[in-house]
């Protein structure tokens, strides 16, 4: 397999007809079944048929079904809206934080592809740099700046997928499972947690992401 990254390749002309669709095109319709029926509709054969066409006429702009992910994932990236940094870096990289996020809950699929796939394209490193450019001014080292994007975009991904799955019957199911564990009494510490008075509510999105940050980076 072809370890250089899609956008590096060049398109390859084929023989016969000249391709009547583009990179953005297949992107698109890729994005637009995922969007659909999920990430696991995605193949070659499906897009093409969204595209009206065979999965032959696929491989003249990506080489797999890998190339059409790392597409997908850096074009949802052209949503973010990037202004030129200005202010205290805290609430300038929680405002990236919440863009991810509703990204990520209109395109469902999204979460799971930032989790287990590392991508960066165009757009993504378009992004890298605008986070760079906020945290410009600040003490941390290089490698610590590089380290809060990484966790950004995995905390991000993790707590829109968590919004995702994490309907009404998921929470009954995990709060009876609970309920038996500490009647059976074997989880002391568990049951300490859950009985020692008024559980606080979950923190709220920027509250997670501002404690790690500040954690990570310092104030």
């Amino acid at each position: 397999m072809d370890a250089t990254p899609v956008w590096l390749r060049e398109r390859r002309t084929g023989v016969g007809r000249p391709a009547e669709r583009s990179r953005a095109e297949v992107t698109a319709a890729a994005i637009a079944l995922a969007d659909r029926e999920g990430l696991a509709a995605v193949s070659m054969r499906r897009v093409a048929a969204e595209l009206g066409t065979g999965a032959a006429s696929l491989y003249r702009y990506v080489d797999s079904r890998d190339d059409l992910l790392d597409l997908m994932t850096d074009e949802v990236a052209a949503g973010y809206q990037l202004p030129a940094p200005d202010g205290p870096w805290l609430p300038q990289l929680l405002e990236v934080c919440r863009q991810g996020r509703s990204l990520m809950l209109r395109h469902g699929w999204l979460p799971e592809l930032v989790l287990t796939r590392s991508a960066l394209g165009p757009h993504g490193t378009d992004l890298l740099e605008h986070v760079l450019a906020v945290l410009a001014g600040h003490p941390a080292d290089a490698g610590r700046k590089l380290e809060a994007f990484g966790v950004m975009s995995t905390l991000t991904a993790a707590l829109a997928l968590n919004e995702l799955s994490g309907g009404s019957g998921a929470r009954q199911r995990q709060g009876a499972y609970l309920a038996h564990v500490v009647a059976a009494g074997r989880h002391t510490h568990l049951t300490a947690a859950l009985t020692g008075g008024p559980l606080v509510p979950a923190p709220l999105f920027d509250d997670t992401l501002s404690r790690v940050l500040v954690g990570l980076l310092g104030e």
